[in-house]
């Protein structure tokens, strides 16, 4: 496993304080296609990531829209995220990439709920291909703003390591798999 976290210069407003994150990094013995329907997999996804607490997919006005609330450490508040996703598997020049975009977005049937704060600027992209041997090489766009009265430094550390420590699990959970 390795990985190398780089923020980006800041595009969304200055003052917020938070970096966007580029992400690169490896997944030994995981292949691409077993890395991207892990990723898609929600209800597995419920039982490798120790900070869900509810997740799952419907669908509104003919439009599938996930929601997923994470679990904050005492004595934060837990967020909450609305937003739709999409998985392409792509062919580029002979080479097979999988790609998942991920954008928040504002549902009226999916109302904000008391003492959890909604994550209302959520950005991701996701390319997943192989390493030319049995694992992958993965790349990540990523930015949120996760609200309240966290100071931006703590939010740019807990982003800067929990990518990581993502990775990490998200190899376990490959390795753990069963379709």
């Amino acid at each position: 496993l390795s990985c190398v976290t780089f923020p980006l210069p800041i595009l969304f407003p200055q003052q917020s304080g938070l970096y966007e994150y580029k992400i690169f990094g490896g997944l030994a013995d995981c292949p691409p296609k077993l890395c991207a329907e892990v990723y898609m997999d929600l209800d597995f996804r419920k039982k490798w990531d120790q900070y869900v607490k509810e997740l799952y997919e419907k669908t509104y006005d003919g439009e599938k829209v996930i929601y997923w609330e994470v679990k904050y450490p005492f004595p934060l508040s837990n967020r909450d995220y609305v937003y739709i996703r999409e998985c392409r598997e792509m062919d580029v020049d002979g080479r097979k990439i999988w790609v998942v975009l991920a954008q928040s977005v504002s549902v009226p049937q999916c109302p904000e709920k008391p003492g959890i704060i909604r994550v209302k600027s959520y950005k991701q992209s996701l390319a997943i291909e192989s390493d030319g041997e049995t694992g992958s090489k993965v790349y990540m766009y990523y930015f949120d703003n996760p609200g309240g009265m966290i100071p931006s430094w703590l939010v740019n550390w807990a982003a800067k390591s929990g990518v990581p420590a993502f990775l990490k699990d998200m190899k376990k959970a490959c390795h753990n798999y069963s379709r």
